[in-house]
């Protein structure tokens, strides 16, 4: 009498040979017990959160609708406790997940066998509803013995679910390889996006299921087509700068980066046995990259990679076996319309075959006893970031609403941050540095300080008011004693700011008087001149008073008087005029 584990595989084998006639793909996955209940979990919290608003399910709540769900879709009678309340949208939810990510589970395998199988070759119903379900539930014990045309192989016995980490492990093996074989898995995407670290935590899974959701593909596709658009779009093509997973940019690259390198190994390397290993060898160089060799994580990975090579050999030996005692294989020249990898490239189809049969027998695997090492969120840490929770992967981040404070730790660290002083930048200042604003020197205390060659030599203080008579007077006074010096002065009438700013002596008012005029003709056209010199200097300082390159107005000086032997400054003086900036520059390099 076969054992129940050689049973489940004809089953599974002639569902793989004649799916072409029920299923649109060739490439189905097929869901084991495990990957059943992950599902159904994440399918009741999709019906909590669109009615609780909350994206959680208790473990009691699961496993009742999994009793529930084994039971209907088996056509058994029913248990005694009640449903869920929820439950119809559940099992429609369930449904749903499995047609989008083109994957099938074992019910479905048995439900289709009668209509798959042929009448003359093959055997009738190999496993009863009453057998699977107890297989499902985990009730039923699967016979190790192994089979004359299987060998023995490791995934087919059972490995023990306290090895948490070599479970994680190997289930993200199986997983890149699924991707491999059927893209739209979207659980398998999930376990892999950040296994090993890419720093593509649970925002950037987020970002990627709304970009999926509102394009309405997979979540392999949505990431990938992303990526090319950034890297093949140019400007016209690229996404905008306000797209979601811009942010994201690098982890995403890198992740379709290692999938590329995947499939080129596939399409290059047309021996199975071969290419199976390279495939392995690969994923396990990603998962171990900068561990050491007593790190669990390493020695589970180091583990499965033997043991899937070495399955791998096999099963492409029996597939080998199996052709050539048959004789009709299918010419890689003149494939099949149904046939794997069709209309594209012909190189990895064999491997493909290879890669299918090792996740169907991973899907034979018996259950795991303990669910809650299964469902819980406290799974082991393989990316540094989180852990392989399916259900805290697919919940999305937490938005503060500002009701709850955060940890007074982090409130005391941000408050002690903000009081720490800032380091001041000692570093070499430019040149034009005295034009950009700096808050350590203010410029109004770098003008309060002149040097000693721009202080003039005579400030007389300003009085109250003077008449013009009085102002003639006094310079017509100093315009008879300096040219019998040979020396010039003049009456200036112009800005405190430039004294203090000490760049050149304004302009000045008055004219110089001559010698050999007259005392009558001195007197009028000395006056008239002076009238004329300060309502012209009157109107330039109107029109630069506001200028931002002079500082704030004061008091006018009535008369300035400036000696000096042998040099006539008024001439001098006069032809300096300041430029926008220059006074700032002459400052600066003068201080």
């Amino acid at each position: 009498m076969e054992a129940f584990g050689d049973r489940l595989k004809v089953m599974v084998k002639l569902f793989r040979r004649e799916c072409h006639r029920v299923l649109p793909s060739e490439r189905t996955a097929i869901h084991g017990a495990d990957g059943m209940l992950m599902l159904l979990q994440l399918a009741m919290a999709e019906v909590s959160k669109q009615h609780a608003g909350e994206f959680k399910v208790a473990l009691s709540d699961v496993l009742i609708a999994w009793k529930h769900l084994l039971l209907d879709k088996l056509h058994l009678p029913p248990p005694d406790f009640a449903r869920l309340e929820n439950y119809d949208l559940i099992l429609e939810a369930y449904e749903s997940s499995l047609k989008r990510s083109n994957t099938v589970d074992l019910v479905d395998i048995l439900s289709m066998y009668d209509q798959l199988r042929l009448a003359d070759s093959d055997p009738g119903e190999p496993v009863s509803p009453i057998q699977l379900f107890e297989f499902l539930s985990g009730n039923r014990e699967v016979s190790e013995l192994p089979d004359s045309s299987v060998p023995s192989t490791p995934s087919s016995k059972r490995r023990p679910c306290s090895s948490q980490v070599k479970v994680a492990v190997r289930r993200v093996f199986c997983s890149y390889l699924n991707l491999l074989v059927n893209a739209k898995n979207d659980m398998a995407l999930a376990l892999t996006l950040d296994v090993p670290s890419r720093a593509l935590g649970r925002q950037a899974f987020t970002d990627v299921k709304h970009a999926a959701h509102d394009n309405s593909t997979s979540l392999f596709l949505a990431v990938t087509s992303f990526v090319r658009a950034i890297q093949l779009g140019g400007k016209g093509y690229a996404p905008a700068e306000s797209h979601p997973l811009r942010k994201h940019v690098k982890g995403l690259s890198d992740f379709v980066q290692f999938l590329d390198n995947l499939e080129e190994i596939l399409g290059e390397i047309p021996d199975p046995s071969v290419c199976g290993a390279r495939l392995v060898s690969a994923i396990r160089a990603a998962l171990v990259k900068g561990r050491s060799s007593g790190d669990a994580v390493y020695a589970a990975a180091e583990e499965t990679t033997k043991e899937l090579q070495e399955r791998i050999c096999q099963l492409h030996q029996i597939q080998k076996q199996a052709a050539n005692g048959s004789g009709t294989g299918i010419s890689p020249a003149r494939p099949k319309a149904y046939a794997v990898n069709h209309c594209t490239a012909f190189g990895g189809r064999d491997t493909v075959k290879v890669l299918l049969a090792l996740l169907d027998e991973e899907a034979l695997t018996p259950p795991c006893r303990n669910k809650a090492d299964l469902l819980s969120e406290d799974q082991p840490v393989l990316s540094g970031a989180g852990g392989t929770c399916v259900l805290g992967l697919f919940r999305s981040p937490e938005v503060s609403t500002g009701c709850s404070p955060e940890p007074l730790k982090k409130r005391v660290q941000s408050r002690l941050d903000l009081l720490k002083p800032k380091a001041k930048d000692g570093g070499i200042r430019s040149q034009f540095a005295c034009t950009y604003k700096d808050d350590e020197m203010p410029l109004n205390r770098v003008l309060q300080f002149p040097g000693s060659s721009q202080v003039p030599t005579c400030v007389h203080p300003a009085p109250k008011h003077q008449t013009i008579p009085a102002v003639e007077e006094e310079c017509s006074s100093g315009a008879e004693e300096t040219t019998k010096a040979k020396s010039t002065s003049e009456c200036p009438n112009k800005e405190q700011s430039g004294v203090q700013r000490g760049a050149a002596l304004g302009p000045r008012s008055g004219n110089v008087q001559n010698g050999d005029a007259g005392p009558g003709n001195r007197k009028k056209t000395g006056t008239q001149a002076q009238r004329k010199g300060n309502k012209r200097k009157q109107v330039d300082s109107d029109r630069h008073a506001g200028s931002e390159n002079e500082p704030p107005e004061k008091k006018r000086l009535a008369c300035v008087t400036v000696t000096m032997r042998g040099k006539n400054v008024g001439k001098a003086s006069s032809k300096k005029k300041l430029i926008a900036g220059q006074g700032k520059l002459t400052s600066f390099f003068r201080v």
